[in-house]
């Protein structure tokens, strides 16, 4: 599952700008016949044997980009009753992910086995098969000596793309020809900016592939909700722990989120929202102890509702969204060792993708473990905070010379050799089954959606599943904010009795980190 570094061939998944104001540049566009035009005999069963003619009318033709599959391999029966088109050139740049032993690579392999099932039928590939929701899937095919020849929208479009051997071209020209060939709208699925400027610049109407992106507001407000109670329903929920509530006053808000119930400016309290419509107290201790290292104290409302939801046994997965210095890492770490210390888990399992920040610096040396360190080393510098001994206030022993010089132990080395604490990269999780175990992965916005459901369906019954990230700092040039997996898991998720999410906005590393988050 390690990300590699994308070829100059492959096109960045990324998130769709708005389409800009282009009246004031002229720019030659194709131009889209009104009617189709009425071929000969020869060249209409050309255009057919080419896929360029949909089975039937009416319903849209959606050519998918070859990010699209790479990104979601799944989406073949996603687009309803509509007409999918695939163009060949598609098929050729898979073919050069399908050896990868990566997430696209399987994704890749995946395509190649599904497109193989839907065509195993023995009709056309380029006449068009059905699909599972009412549509049909063709392959169509950009031949230049033929298509070139009789096309004059096709000529316009390669005197402004005149490089025939681009594979973003040969795409662009069968859209063309599509358009050209068919009434009903013909759009390109791509999730490739330059891409969709290309196509918008010669009249293509283009989209990207949104089935698996949340709300922008989902990922930009990270505050609290707030719910309007009165004085005396405060005062209740104050002394009973719990507040019913009718579902008018609580529509919106799904199960296990975290509220603030409100009576006034001044009268607030915490609460979640439970099964049959009630609001429950936060149950958390006044501190998370780790048997001979540093306790930890929440600092604000967010690091409350983490905790809470980390101890609590009924939820088996927990979301988290914070930026930088907000201690979601942290927290969760040392909920973990809290939890695995009360021996409620076998232990603790803290992971992380492996994808770096700006350039790599190649090959490192050593084991895999010497490899893998420094990516891991943010989850070493959370446990050594947490379960390093407090320093005694008694007199100082003399240290003995032979030990001069030699690395001491860290506390939490007994426990790795033992297995009880596990840092491990996430490129080695595909196939395992994880019972009994406090998980956390950590950076989790790095992961694709189809790399998040892998950790998801490896958890068994008994453990515990933390994901926290921010959407804000995404590296892996295959998501975005919008679509990530820790988003996705998230949205996809919520409202199940088993999750509960948390974003906490308040940063606690220090003012620098804070002012650097919220102003850089």
């Amino acid at each position: 599952m390690i990300q590699t570094t994308p070829p100059e061939q492959t096109r960045p998944i990324t998130e769709a700008l708005p389409e800009s104001d282009t009246s004031a540049v002229e720019t030659p566009k194709v131009k889209k016949t009104n009617k189709v035009k009425t071929p000969n005999s020869g060249r209409k069963s050309r255009i057919q044997e080419f896929g360029l003619q949909a089975p039937s009318g009416g319903a849209k033709n959606f050519v998918l980009d070859t990010n699209v599959l790479l990104h979601d391999p799944g989406c073949l029966n996603r687009f309803k009753e509509n007409h999918l088109c695939i163009p060949v050139d598609v098929l050729a740049e898979l073919d050069k992910f399908k050896g990868e032993q990566s997430e696209r690579g399987a994704n890749a392999r995946q395509v190649h086995r599904k497109l193989t099932e839907m065509f195993s039928s023995g009709e056309g590939v380029t006449r068009g098969v059905p699909t599972d929701g009412g549509g049909t899937i063709r392959l169509v095919i950009y031949d230049p000596d033929f298509c070139e020849k009789n096309s004059e929208e096709l000529g316009q479009f390669l005197r402004v793309f005149p490089d025939r051997e681009r594979v973003d071209h040969r795409i662009l020209a069968a859209t063309v020809l599509l358009m050209e060939h068919n009434d009903a709208p013909v759009v390109l699925v791509t999730k490739d900016l330059n891409m969709q400027l290309k196509a918008r610049a010669v009249g293509i109407e283009c989209q990207d592939y949104l089935n698996d992106k949340v709300d922008p507001e989902e990922v930009s407000n990270y505050d609290m909700r707030s719910v309007d109670v009165d004085a005396a329903e405060l005062q209740r929920f104050a002394s009973s722990g719990e507040l019913e509530m009718e579902h008018e006053r609580r529509k919106d808000i799904v199960l296990n989120q975290y509220v603030l119930l409100k009576a006034g400016e001044k009268q607030t309290m915490p609460a979640r929202l439970g099964g049959n419509g009630t609001f429950v107290r936060l149950q958390i201790p006044e501190v998370l102890r780790i048997p001979d290292g540093h306790h930890l104290k929440p600092l604000n409302l967010g690091q409350k509702c983490l905790i809470d939801a980390l101890l609590n046994p009924d939820i088996s997965l927990v979301t988290c969204y914070g930026q930088a210095g907000t201690g979601k890492t942290l927290v969760a770490v040392a909920a973990g060792l809290h939890e695995m210390f009360n021996r409620r888990y076998n232990g603790l399992t803290v992971s992380r993708p492996v994808v770096s920040m700006g350039d790599q610096l190649g090959f490192l040396p050593g084991s895999l473990d010497d490899k893998m360190k420094p990516w891991l080393q943010p989850i070493y510098d959370a446990l050594d905070l947490l379960m390093q001994p407090t320093t005694s206030q008694g007199p100082r022993r003399k240290k003995k010379k032979e030990n001069v010089g030699e690395a001491a132990p860290k506390p939490y080395d007994e426990l790795i050799e033992r297995g009880v604490i596990e840092i491990e990269a996430l490129c080695y999780i595909r196939g395992r089954s994880i019972p009994n175990r406090f998980f956390i992965l950590d950076e989790a916005q790095q992961l694709t959606p189809q790399e998040a459901k892998t950790v998801v369906t490896r958890m068994s019954r008994g453990s515990k599943l933390v994901l926290v990230g921010d959407p804000a700092q995404i590296d892996n040039p295959y998501v975005d904010s919008r679509s990530n997996g820790l988003v996705f898991t998230r949205n996809r998720l919520k409202g199940q009795a088993f999750t509960a999410h948390v974003s906490l906005s308040r940063g606690e590393r220090s003012p620098l980190a804070e002012d650097g988050a919220q102003l850089m």
